[in-house]
């Protein structure tokens, strides 16, 4: 299952990536913004994706806003996610995040990326598996015990 949300600035951008991830074969939940909505507030959408994805853990997560910023720091505060985010530039450090970090939750700044840009991202997170090496699984236990 993957979950999506995103407010107003991510909300096209958004719309555009349900159908890639469903011709991906994925199932997907949207948990809003389901309009166009200017003065919304990113964290009523976001936290719900996070919610979701904590309690579903073979699930993952996509969020959008304008920089993607406030979406990750609001995901990031549910326990158990580990959001990472992407605004253009190296993509690498998408499929890094999965690997490494066993990311949930791929953070998108849909007013620095284009569509393209946003659906290879979001493809990749989608399909790169956590290398679940003892290094990496040490220190996400780290992590998860503060």
């Amino acid at each position: 299952m993957i979950y999506i949300g995103s407010d107003h600035a991510g909300y096209e951008l958004k719309e555009k990536l349900k159908i890639i991830i469903k011709e991906l074969g994925y199932e997907i939940e949207d948990k809003g913004a389901f309009s166009l909505d200017n003065n919304d507030d990113y964290p009523d959408f976001i936290k719900p994706v996070a919610e979701a994805v904590a309690l579903d853990v073979n699930s993952l997560g996509i969020v959008l806003g304008g920089s993607g910023e406030g979406e990750q720091i609001s995901a990031n505060k549910v326990e158990g996610i580990r959001a990472i985010e992407y605004y253009g530039g190296n993509i690498e450090i998408v499929k890094l995040g999965r690997e490494h970090n066993d990311a949930n939750i791929l953070s998108l700044g849909a007013r620095f990326i284009k569509e393209e840009e946003a659906k290879e991202a979001v493809k990749l997170f989608l399909e790169t598996e956590f290398k679940n090496e003892e290094r990496h699984v040490r220190r996400i236990n780290k992590l998860e015990s503060n």
